[in-house]
C-alpha cells in the first residue's frame, strides 16, 4: 500500500472510530490491562473486543498477529504492556511512522488495551521453517548481547519486545536503524548493544531469532 493509500485509510478509520465519545474514557489503557490481569472475565472480554478493534491492524500485521509483509513486525505473543507502550511511543513521537501515528490517534483507551491483549494472546510461530546456516552462531551472540533484556527464550517482557519468530526483514531493518543512527529508532541500551555486537554479526542473530517459536 502506497503512502497516499495508507493516509486515506487513516482518514476513513478516523471517521469510523470517532463517531461518539467512549463510555470507558475515564479508565486508562494501562488500568484496563491491570484489571484484566486480576479478572479473567474482563480479560476474555477485552480479547474478544480486540479481535474486532484490530480490523485495521490486520491489513499489515495480519488477523492473528503474523505480519502480511516482511518489513512489518509480527505482534502475536508480544507482552500486552509492551504493545501498549509502543502505541504510546507513536503518539508521543518517540517512534516515527506517519501512518502508525495517524492510526494510534483514533484509538480510545479501552481499544488500546483490547488490541494489546488480543495480539498478546495470539499464538506465535517461527517466521522461517528452517534455521539458517549461521543460526547456531547467532544463538551464542544473542546470549551474549541480547538475552539479558529480551530474555533467554527471546520472548521479551513488559519493557523489551519478543524477538522469537520475528520477521527477518523487520529485524534487519530495525537493527540497521540503530547502526545508521537515523533517529527512527532511539534506545540507549540498543545502541550500546549494537555497538558491542558489530554490524557483521547482525545476520546470524536474525537467522537464530526468526527460527524460534
Amino acid at each position: 500500500m502506497g503512502s497516499t493509500g495508507r493516509l486515506a485509510l487513516v482518514a476513513v478509520l478516523t471517521g469510523l472510530l470517532c463517531q461518539g465519545p467512549s463510555v470507558h474514557a475515564a479508565t486508562t489503557a494501562r488500568e484496563h490491562l491491570q484489571q484484566a490481569a486480576a479478572d479473567g472475565k474482563q480479560r476474555d472480554s477485552l480479547v474478544r473486543e480486540g479481535r474486532s478493534a484490530s480490523f485495521f491492524c490486520a491489513n499489515c500485521h495480519g488477523e492473528s498477529g503474523t505480519s502480511r509483509f516482511p518489513e512489518v513486525p509480527n505482534l502475536a505473543g508480544q507482552n500486552p504492556a509492551y504493545i501498549l507502550a509502543q502505541i504510546d511511543a507513536f503518539l508521543a513521537g518517540k517512534r516515527r511512522d506517519e501512518f502508525m501515528e495517524g492510526l494510534m490517534k483514533v484509538l480510545g483507551e479501552r481499544d488500546k488495551a483490547a488490541i494489546a491483549l488480543y495480539y498478546a494472546n495470539a499464538p506465535a510461530r517461527p517466521s522461517v521453517a528452517t534455521a539458517g546456516p549461521r543460526a547456531r552462531e547467532g544463538a551464542e551472540q544473542y546470549r551474549r548481547f541480547c538475552g539479558a533484556c529480551h530474555q533467554a527464550d527471546a520472548h521479551g517482557s513488559e519493557t523489551f519486545p519478543r524477538l522469537a519468530g520475528q520477521q527477518p526483514q523487520y529485524l534487519r531493518l530495525s537493527l540497521k536503524r540503530y547502526v545508521d543512527k537515523s533517529g527512527i529508532r532511539n534506545s540507549t541500551e540498543m545502541s550500546a548493544a549494537i555497538a558491542r555486537l558489530g554490524e557483521p554479526d547482525i545476520e546470524p542473530i536474525i537467522e537464530y531469532l526468526a527460527s524460534l517459536d
